[in-house]
């Protein structure tokens, strides 16, 4: 049960990090053109891109990445907190 719990948490880490750098990239490349920034989107889509949907437009501002690591750290704190 520890080994998947600590695959789990891995993946949520590597997410966060995944997301943080497509935002990050999205800066300097927002046409995503880059093959470094069309990975990070194929890698992040999936969970940003149902925030997306439900969040309401804020103009230039995409707000999804944010909630997406908010989540993401909400439930690996509740992961920690249901294994202690």
């Amino acid at each position: 049960m520890a080994l998947v719990l600590n695959i789990l948490l891995t993946f949520l880490s590597i997410m966060q990090l995944a997301i943080i750098a497509r935002a990050i990239l999205s800066w300097f490349d927002p046409g995503a053109r880059w093959p470094v920034s069309q990975i990070l989107v194929q890698l992040t889509e999936p969970i940003i891109a149902p925030i997306r949907q439900v969040m309401p437009r804020t103009g230039f501002i995409d707000f999804s990445p944010l909630v997406a690591l908010l989540l993401i750290s909400l439930l690996r704190m509740m992961l920690m907190n249901a294994v202690s």
